[in-house]
């Protein structure tokens, strides 16, 4: 394999998948519950990225310790509910990692999602033997610092230059320049196109399926 990058790291919700309804719906609730002023679905998507308390503490400056601790249990206890709402992965993006891992890619998750949401998201999807590192933001350091970067780049003993961040929200394309690493913005997540090139990423995607074909004109 001769390929530009060896090692592919991507965010999961709004990159690999469609979870901003359950994301918006459960961070709404916990906001109504602990009493704070409402947050509207722009709001939200603005902080998707962030680990749970990290998000709340930026939506909601008007909360108390105490209130914005409760607001993550809560969040957690309806994210995990059995009338939460649906998380499908966007459409063919399990065919894309499939191609890519058989291609010789190593594969990799940085994610603000907590370690029962990913492995949740895994199991389900039938995923996890693509992945080769996950970090979740509860067991390192919340996004835009590129701890968790530094981690996985540590685990598989890639050098930065080797490897690529995919995402689709300002915390990832920040987490990837501070860490000196590239990145390639997605379009169809839960930040807007402008936005997201301003940090300069190496393209923008605005369907998963584009990533094979980019990585293969990139070589």
């Amino acid at each position: 394999m001769s390929n530009k990058f060896k090692l592919l790291i991507f965010d999961w919700d709004g990159t690999l998948m469609d979870s901003q309804a359950r994301i918006i719906d459960c961070f709404k609730i916990a906001i109504a519950e602990v009493g704070l002023q409402p947050r509207t679905a722009h709001e939200i998507r603005q902080i998707v990225g962030l680990g749970l308390l990290e998000g709340f503490q930026a939506l909601c400056s008007d909360g108390s310790p105490a209130q914005l601790k409760q607001a993550v249990k809560i969040y957690r206890d309806n994210y995990f509910s059995s009338y939460a709402k649906p998380t499908p992965l966007f459409d063919k993006a399990d065919e894309v990692l499939q191609g890519l891992y058989d291609a010789g890619y190593w594969l990799a998750v940085a994610t603000g999602k907590g370690r029962r949401g990913l492995n949740e998201a895994l199991d389900k999807t039938g995923l996890k033997h693509l992945f080769h590192s996950t970090r979740c933001a509860e067991e390192t350091t919340s996004k835009p610092n590129p701890h968790m970067l530094y981690e996985i780049l540590e685990e598989l003993d890639t050098n930065v230059s080797d490897a690529v961040m995919i995402g689709d929200s300002l915390f990832d394309l920040e987490m990837a320049n501070k860490a000196g690493m590239a990145s390639i913005a997605v379009s169809y997540g839960l930040q807007d196109k402008q936005r997201l090139m301003t940090c300069n990423p190496l393209t923008c995607l605005d369907d998963v399926t584009e990533l094979p074909t980019w990585l293969e004109m990139t070589k």
